[in-house]
């Protein structure tokens, strides 16, 4: 099934064109032309969303749930299409979009079947008590209830699972938030596409069209112009830190300040302890290799650091991850100017005192291979740049004199959403004295696996602490991501014919 873009955006149910244009940037194939995005799109999207609010946020959740599977029967209908036109635009493998597809249903069913349950909606009941001396207690009730319209920022390296109907606007639609979608400019027909799944599940349920709106971009001042917009109420946003952080700056300084849930990457780091870098650390530097080239590197949960003591075992360690990373091929990067960033992040770490490099490749135009830098922890923990992103398949080792100074590492990290540990039995004592520490530093501890591959389930925590998130207590994956567009609302002395139906039965 072959996809041929029209380029429009879809705005409350009507696909819209504007003057402006912009071409996407294919890895291969034909590129096409887009509409560019304008603030008054903006304002349009997001006064359909509010009036959408009042039906689609007093929904029932069956009705909500349905709408979810619809939009997952949707995507599935236009399975080889969405393939096609995916793997053309970002360079990934069929396999890789097939695969990431399938995450993006699955999530949206689970969610559906998530809020079918009610367990999300906490609610709370205290019965009143009118004898209570020296004050009686009113009857009081509590439920989570949906903020408002959301929007919702399109990923450069998702283009389905964290994009138009991903993790953020899956999450916001089932809470009861009707969702305004800027496109990412790395993949919009991808975005397209999904967007004509979307508002053909809106038509099968029968649903305000303003539920769902898809903005392409093109400029600036339409991400701007959207969480400034005082109808939004909450921003889902994955992207670079500094583009992030632009963005939660604008909604702190609103008249009415608003969430913003940005996942803004991470270095990801790994600590080898000395048992198990003795019975397998050649194993460990095989599966590290393949971990941090997986997709070309291009994911937040890339583990871009390993923290080794020195010993014959570290050295070993280098050896065996070089010689991997050196038998890699070059891929195709997402976008040229991530590509670009790439290579600079390379240079910076290269020309960095106290870092030598041990697999040094040629990277060029979108093409990505392996870099392989070794430092001590004195070098890392004199330069804060060290410890910074490099979106790719760059990976460095950290050598530490002894277990305190891999304490000393773990204490200096910033936010992650991630940290590792590789243990083994005669690890045990190291590895609890870690762990306190690390559960600080990140949203995710694993012991004796690799970060990439996140699992969509009740369980997952994918955030952490400043700067991997900029809401350490939220989680963008998982079902526990609908909280975020959430917020709990008490009903004191209410009669029950006036209670929401979610409450109407204590």
């Amino acid at each position: 099934m072959s996809f041929v873009p029209h380029g429009k955006h879809l705005i409350a149910g009507a696909w819209v064109a504007t003057d402006q244009k912009f071409n996407s940037e294919p890895a291969h194939g034909d590129a096409h032309a887009f509409c560019v995005g304008t603030p008054d799109l903006v304002d349009q999207a997001a006064k359909a969303a509010e009036d959408a609010f009042w039906s689609y946020g007093y929904s029932s959740r069956a009705d909500r749930a349905a709408f979810l599977n619809a939009i997952a029967d949707e995507i599935d209908a236009r399975g080889d299409a969405i393939t096609q036109i995916g793997t053309q635009e970002t360079g990934l493998p069929e396999t890789r979009l097939i695969g990431e597809r399938g995450r993006t249903v699955g999530q949206l069913r689970l969610f559906a079947q998530h809020i079918l349950d009610g367990d999300y909606l906490d609610r709370r009941f205290d019965a009143s008590l009118l004898d209570r001396a020296p004050l009686p207690r009113p009857e009081l009730r509590l439920m989570q209830r949906p903020v408002g319209p959301v929007a919702v920022f399109g990923a450069s390296n998702f283009p389905l699972a964290f994009s138009t109907a991903g993790g953020d606007t899956a999450s916001a639609l089932a809470a009861g938030c009707p969702v305004v979608v800027k496109g990412h400019s790395a993949h919009p027909g991808t975005g397209e596409i999904v967007a004509e799944a979307i508002h053909a599940a809106i038509q099968k349920c029968g649903l305000h069209a303003g539920v769902f709106s898809l903005i392409q971009g093109g400029k600036r001042d339409v991400g701007q112009s959207l969480v400034q917009h005082p109808l939004i109420k909450a921003v889902g946003f994955t992207g670079s830190l500094a583009g992030g952080r632009a963005l939660f700056d604008l909604c702190a300084q609103r008249p009415e300040p608003i969430p913003f849930f940005g996942e803004l990457g991470s270095v990801n780091p790994m600590f080898l302890l000395p048992n198990a870098m003795t019975a397998r650390g050649n194993d460990i530097a095989t599966g590290w290799a393949g971990s941090l080239t997986m997709g070309a590197g291009q994911f937040c949960t890339n583990p871009g650091i390993s923290v080794v003591i020195d010993s014959p075992e570290a050295q070993a360690y280098v050896d065996t991850a070089a010689k991997v990373l050196g038998e890699t091929d070059a891929q195709v990067m997402l976008t040229d100017g991530i590509a670009a960033a790439y290579r600079a992040g390379r240079d910076r770490i290269a020309a960095s005192a106290g870092v030598r490099s041990v697999l040094s490749t040629s990277c060029d135009l979108r093409n990505a291979t392996p870099y392989l830098f070794v430092t001590t922890s004195a070098d890392w923990l004199a330069n804060a740049e060290l410890g910074e992103e490099v979106f790719g398949p760059l990976g460095m080792v950290v050598i530490v004199k002894d277990l305190q100074e891999m304490q000393q590492v773990a204490r200096a990290l910033e936010g992650q959403l991630t940290c590792t540990i590789h243990m083994d039995d005669g690890d045990t004592d190291a590895a609890r004295a870690l762990v306190p520490v690390l559960e600080r530093k990140a949203g995710r501890v694993l012991a004796n696996g690799f970060p990439t591959g996140v699992e969509v389930s009740d369980t997952m925590v994918h955030g952490g602490p400043y700067p991997a998130s900029t809401n350490f207590g939220a989680t963008s994956v998982g079902t526990m991501a609908i909280r975020r567009f959430l917020r709990p609302v008490c009903y004191q002395n209410m009669p029950a014919g006036v209670l929401p139906d979610d409450l109407g039965q204590g």
